[in-house]
């Protein structure tokens, strides 16, 4: 005789998403099928849309239509991959747990609910391709690999925390843990990551790293501009490395040109900076 399955705690999964129309339908598919079979409890699928200029809601609309786990939230206007991660999680509701993975379908469903199943020990868990264990089913390009280790050796050097990953982009919370950082959360591009991470050392919040399943995919936005990427990063460490300092003082009278150097990167300033226009800006269109 068998046991009925432990019900899980309330559980949501954001994904940004920037013009994926030809990736995201297959991933979300197998994200909902998934958690539907292995995940015993409540969960939903939050899609935040950072300002996509191709078929990628109609793509998400239609997965939503099939799945009622699948949500969308959408923002015409280009808000970056960390700011989209910020509205997600803003739309926490009842969950216990939150998460958030990559659009591209780098980390499965399967990967995920191994790192929530790590979380008993933690308030974040998170996945990491350098640690022994991982499973790689296709390596980063040599570039990528020298810059990626590059921006990690500056990031240990400024905040010494001891992650070896802190990019991969596949890392769950307690709800807990999220609801004593979330005012912290501000960096808007790639290097929001490492915004989390430092916030949650910062408060003293443990943080676990696991091997992971990951597949580097082909495609990916930050190999296609991977240099003003990292400089744009480089930017933002830098930026929280002040505030983290006795000269955050200066933050306040570099804005001007802080965000004329992220806007003439192509990238979004930090939140503080876009506080004044997000307030004029319409409301996102969400479906449920």
């Amino acid at each position: 005789m068998t046991s009925d399955p432990i019900i899980r705690p309330r559980f949501l999964v954001v994904i940004p998403a920037y013009n994926e129309e030809a990736r995201i339908g297959p991933v979300l598919r197998k994200f909902a099928t998934q958690l539907r079979a292995h995940y015993f409890g409540p969960f939903r699928i939050l899609v935040v849309l950072n300002g996509c200029r191709d078929r990628t809601e109609d793509v998400v609309r239609s997965a939503a239509a099939e799945f009622t786990e699948i949500e969308l939230l959408v923002f015409h206007g280009p808000i970056g991959k960390g700011g989209a991660l910020i509205e997600g999680f803003k739309q926490a509701g009842n969950a216990e747990l939150v998460a958030y993975v990559d659009a591209d379908g780098a980390t499965g469903p399967d990967a995920l609910i191994k790192l929530v199943d790590e979380l008993r020990n933690a308030d974040c868990v998170i996945g990491s391709r350098w640690l022994p264990g991982s499973v790689l089913h296709q390596s980063q390009t040599r570039m990528r690999k020298i810059m990626s280790r590059s921006f990690h050796t500056i990031v240990e050097g400024f905040f010494w925390m001891g992650i070896k990953d802190t990019q991969c982009p596949a890392k769950v919370l307690s709800r807990a843990a999220l609801d004593k950082v979330i005012d912290s959360l501000r960096i808007a591009d790639l290097a929001f990551d490492v915004n989390l991470l430092v916030a949650l050392h910062r408060a003293g919040l443990s943080v676990r790293e696991v091997p992971i399943e990951w597949t580097d995919q082909a495609g990916s936005k930050v190999t296609a501009s991977l240099w003003r990427s990292s400089l744009v990063m480089f930017l933002s460490v830098l930026r929280l490395r002040l505030i983290y300092s006795p000269f955050h003082r200066l933050l306040r009278l570099l804005r001007p040109l802080e965000t004329w150097l992220y806007l003439r990167l192509h990238a979004p300033p930090p939140r503080s900076v876009l506080a004044d226009s997000e307030r004029k800006s319409p409301a996102p269109d969400r479906i449920h």
